[in-house]
């Protein structure tokens, strides 16, 4: 079997390569090459950029493919390219959308692949509904064989997975557990969430190539634990040998304080409760079970960006605006007490 990934080294793909190495695939990784250290050495690179389509065009001119997956699109036009590009090169396309396309706020907590999609304050999920209603009508009126698989909040060794942070990623906040400082919970620290390894989710994407009842599906991959936010949190400070000290802050009140994608993300995501009902995923991949447990999985990713100071970036904008929102925050509470 013959695999073609556009990106390969995310958070997600960079799992799924390395599983698929392991197996008997052929897999072609297309990129820049501006992140490939860690490739396998069965896996070959197709080295060009994905929007230089006449130079991918070229390049892919005497392959054909059991499946293309591209992680790295956003918008519908992108979509359009890889239809011109795979539209005869390929027996299966695998487009990674997103669980927060879902609709917010949802009817029911619990998501099935059958919840409505609307997300009116995100616009990187309303991107993403349009990738997806662009690719349905491809394979209704034009017989593309379209897969679309729906990740939610999908971590690795390189970063921790926190309900909100700065710009430069979410060390910030494991360097404020470590100084004894306060961070920030959104809500109460009650809402449920849902985090998935990345090697959970690979075991359950290979499933999905090349299976043929996975043509014209929409499909949810997550783990089945649920957690609260104050449980995660927990569990970081405990990987880090740490006492945590939350404050808790309305979401609503975070993303008026910081209108940016990131803010818009919590609104439009990791503010509601949600709990993944994967039976479609079992159905279509049997034996699928995702094994890395939270604490244990966290405890991997604490070790990993300790052990290696290149993934511990500083934002120390970040670290003010979590200090001004808590200043905030008492001078309200001490007006009120006189």
């Amino acid at each position: 079997m013959k695999a073609l990934f556009i990106g390969g080294t995310g958070t997600i793909s960079s799992a799924i390569t390395r599983l698929l190495a392991q197996e008997d695939w052929e897999l072609y990784l297309l990129n820049r090459g501006t992140r490939n250290i860690d490739i396998p050495k069965n896996v070959s690179l197709i080295q060009a950029d994905i929007n230089d389509e006449a130079t991918v065009s070229d390049l892919i001119r005497e392959h054909s493919f059991d499946v293309v997956a591209d992680f790295i699109a956003f918008h519908p036009e992108q979509l359009e390219r890889d239809y011109r590009l795979f539209k005869d090169k390929t027996a299966q396309f695998i487009f990674i959308s997103s669980a927060s396309a879902y609709q917010k706020p949802l009817s029911d907590y619990r998501i099935t692949e059958g919840t409505p999609l609307s997300n009116p304050y995100w616009e990187y999920s309303r991107n993403k509904i349009a990738c997806e209603e662009y690719l349905m009508e491809l394979y209704r009126n034009h017989d593309f064989p379209v897969t679309i698989v729906r990740p939610s909040h999908t971590y690795n060794e390189r970063s921790l997975p926190v309900g909100f942070h700065g710009k430069q990623g979410t060390w910030q906040v494991a360097k404020r557990m470590l100084a004894n400082k306060p961070v920030i919970i959104h809500g109460d620290g009650t809402s449920l969430w849902t985090m998935t390894h990345n090697s959970d989710f690979a075991k359950g994407f290979v499933g999905l190539m090349g299976n043929l009842h996975a043509i014209g599906e929409a499909v949810q991959i997550t783990s089945d634990e649920t957690l609260t936010w104050n449980q995660i949190y927990q569990a970081i400070a405990n990987a880090l040998g740490v006492k945590l000290h939350p404050v808790h802050v309305s979401s609503e009140f975070l993303n008026a304080c910081r209108q940016d994608d990131i803010a818009d993300g919590l609104l439009g995501d990791k503010a509601h409760s949600v709990v993944f009902d994967n039976a479609k995923l079992k159905r279509l991949v049997p034996g699928f079970t995702a094994t890395t447990r939270f604490d244990e999985g966290v405890r991997e990713t604490v070790k990993y960006i300790l052990d290696h100071p290149e993934y511990q970036q500083q934002d120390p904008e970040f670290d003010e605006w979590c200090d001004k929102v808590m200043d905030a925050l008492n001078t309200a509470a001490q007006a009120f007490r006189g």
